[in-house]
Order: C-alpha cells, then structure tokens, then sequence
C-alpha cells in the first residue's frame, strides 16, 4: 500500500475504488454490465454504509465472491446486501423493493453470529473478483459462465485486485474465497501468477448452501465462523 493510499480511510479508499470503475470490456452478445454505483440512490447507499463501517484505518481481511447479482449488491451497491438486511440488520432504510436475495440472507445469518454487523466489518472487506455485475437476457451471469466473457473481462478483474490492494488497508498473508469450485480455481490460478496472498481459503459459495444444503445452514455458518475466527 502506498503511502498516499495510507491517508485514506477504509471508506474513503473503498468508496474512490467503487466510484472509479471503468470496464473495458468486450461483452458477448446478450450479455449487459450491472453498475449499482452508476445509481445515484445505490451509491447514496454505498455511501451511508462505507462511512459507517469502514471509517477508520484498520486493516480488513479480504473475502472475494464472484460478481453482484440482481437483488443483491447489484441494486444496493454493497455485495451480499439486500435491500432487507440493508435495513434490519445494518439499520439503513431505503426505498428499494424488498426484495430478498438467497445469499444475502445466508451471509447475513454469519454476520449475525459472529456478533452483528459492527464486530464483521470490522474485521472483513467483501468483495468479488468482479466488483461489476453480469446479466444475460436479464438473468444473472457469473463472468466464468461465458468463455469469452472470462477471457475479456481478466484484465479488469486483475486491475480491480490492484487497486484495492493499493489502497484498502489488508494482510497479503490470506484472503477469502466465496465458492469452493471454478471461482476458486480461477482465484488460484491468476494468484499463482501474481501473487496477490500467500494463501487463499475457500468457503462454500452461500447460495450454494442456500439452494442445495438448506436444511445445514447452521453447519455452515459454523464453518464460516471457524474458518474466519482462525484468520485473525
């Protein structure tokens, strides 16, 4: 981290990273950009909740998911947030359709166990190895889920993992991975030649859980909270 970027707080620096996003990418037919911060109410929201949580100096332990979705940090600007638990858990009102989002609701279930959402974001920075969203004929599209869309869309994944490197205060020693299958495969490879961390822990994807493990939540949310407890 630079010692301009030092000055900044965590939100401050967050905040810039988001403000600044600029894809160059050459996207396959069907396939749209979803950019909550070109948004003027998602990115009041972005705002409130960075200054709230992250208004401070104090390093924050990675996790990256995939990319936003549709009714989650795609319509709030925050990733894994819905606009439900934008408000009941981190006690921000908006005017957002509420609209409930499986992961949100399974992140937020760890949020809540490890002691809400002051002690998490204390500790945690989430975000994805594409901070912009995906759609395809309106329907939530992961970057690696179109083999031209993964190849073009690299260069801003690797130039997002900079920037925030550069200026959002964190340990090189690890980072979390949301999903345990091609996102973190994906994650290892370009580490592996760039050397972002030493290491690199994979969590199961929550919508995972959600969809096909339903009934474990509470097991998984205990995995959760070993895995990242231990990395403190």
């Amino acid at each position: 981290m630079n010692t301009a970027a030092q000055k900044l707080t965590q939100s401050n620096a967050i905040l810039n990273f988001c403000k600044n996003l600029s894809p160059h990418i050459k996207l396959p037919a069907g396939v749209s950009i979803m950019n909550p911060f070109a948004d003027a109410e998602a990115w009041q929201l972005a705002e409130t909740f960075y200054t709230r949580f992250y208004n401070d100096h104090h390093p924050r332990t990675f996790i990256f998911g995939i990319n936003p979705g549709r009714f989650g940090g795609g319509v709030t600007g925050i990733p894994f947030t819905d606009p439900i638990r934008l408000k009941e858990v981190c006690g921000i009102d908006n005017d957002l359709p509420k609209k409930a989002e499986l992961s949100s609701h399974f992140i937020y279930a760890v949020v809540e166990a490890y002691g809400g959402a002051k002690a998490f974001y204390y500790d945690f920075y989430i975000t994805a190895m594409s901070p912009l969203g995906f759609t395809k004929d309106g329907v939530n599209l992961n970057y690696y889920d179109d083999k031209e869309l993964l190849k073009d869309s690299e260069p801003f994944i690797l130039q997002s993992i900079n920037e925030q490197l550069d200026t959002i205060a964190t340990t090189r020693e690890h980072c979390f991975c949301l999903g345990e299958g091609t996102n973190y495969k994906i994650f290892q490879k370009i580490n592996a030649k760039h050397g972002f961390f030493k290491e690199i822990i994979p969590l199961p994807h929550p919508r995972w859980v959600m969809q096909y493990r339903r009934k474990k939540v509470d097991e998984y949310v205990k995995v959760y909270l070993e895995k990242l407890r231990r990395s403190l």
